[in-house]
């Protein structure tokens, strides 16, 4: 009798295993797709969710593996959807209008849903150190280009690809009417131009507008504001299909939307990048704090 209630109670242990709600993950292999896979992931489990994670794709091998099924729900950037991904040469300068355009592509194409878009722009943008911005009263890329075109000498650095593509740092220089001779524009991996301009070997450093190095070297960002770079906003995307089975997962992954911004998600990336810190406990402290998860 023991050993067929201990069988039964197996039986009823595995049926658990299998009737629990189960959802893939996925994460692009960078510090913040990390960083928001792990919250995604722990809000999912928090609230019930058996969660298989396949972390570290780069954005191709991921996009394949929720068109085909392998993964469920992963965090995507609305400026690489629209130009790699289905290929629109059409600029959006508006964030909302360019996620709905995105949203429904990607829903009448391949059933997939966009859902909670998250409120910071992870884009190109150009940095000066804290004090070149204060001494100069210089906050915005019109600022910039005020100062640069009153003759004063100001060298940039961008990496290689900025430098050549057609819609890059010269078109943005066009775009804002500044002259920049092309002397004064040195070509660098794009890494190495936060320590430049930090070293002051240069004036002016093409960065990412939420990377940790600009926490790190006290840099200032310069605000596009006229709206050059393109947009680079992540939302949450799921399969139609889980999303029509677990329709809860919206409103579980809904504090993304809530509580992150380009000051939080910089410092985040910071706490990993500079600090050490792996991903996951970053995340899983963010959402603890918030007292989102147990």
């Amino acid at each position: 009798m023991k050993k067929i209630g201990v069988i039964l109670l197996l039986v009823i242990l595995s049926l658990n295993v299998f009737a629990a709600k189960t959802v893939v993950v996925g994460a692009k292999m960078f510090t913040e797709g990390y960083v928001l896979a792990n919250m995604i992931s722990q809000l999912l489990k928090n609230a019930g969710f058996r969660v298989e994670e396949q972390f570290g794709l780069t954005s191709f091998p991921l996009r394949a593996a929720i068109e085909n099924g392998q993964v469920d729900i992963y965090s995507e950037y609305t400026g690489t959807a629209w130009a790699a991904y289905f290929k629109q040469t059409k600029n959006i300068y508006d964030p909302y209008e360019l996620f709905n355009e995105v949203a429904k592509l990607d829903y009448e194409k391949n059933k997939i849903v966009w859902i909670n878009m998250i409120p910071f722009n992870d884009t190109y943008a150009m940095a000066v150190r804290n004090e070149f911005a204060e001494k100069n009263n210089i906050r915005t890329l019109s600022d910039l280009a005020k100062f640069v075109n009153e003759g004063n000498k100001v060298i940039f650095g961008v990496n290689p690809e900025f430098y050549e593509r057609a819609d890059g740092f010269f078109a943005m220089a066009k775009a804002y009417g500044m002259d920049v001779p092309k002397k004064y524009v040195k070509t660098m991996e794009a890494g190495l131009t936060y320590e430049a301009v930090s070293a002051g070997k240069i004036d002016v450093a093409m960065v990412y507008s939420t990377d940790a190095k600009l926490l790190k070297y006290n840099l200032t960002v310069l605000k596009d504001d006229k709206s050059f770079f393109p947009l680079y906003n992540p939302a949450v995307l799921v399969r139609e299909e889980v999303l029509n089975k677990y329709p809860e997962i919206k409103e579980i992954l809904k504090p993304l939307t809530l509580y992150l911004n380009e000051n939080i998600i910089i410092r985040l990336n910071y706490l990993v990048d500079v600090e050490g810190i792996e991903p996951e406990i970053v995340a899983r402290n963010f959402l603890r704090g918030l007292g989102l998860i147990k």
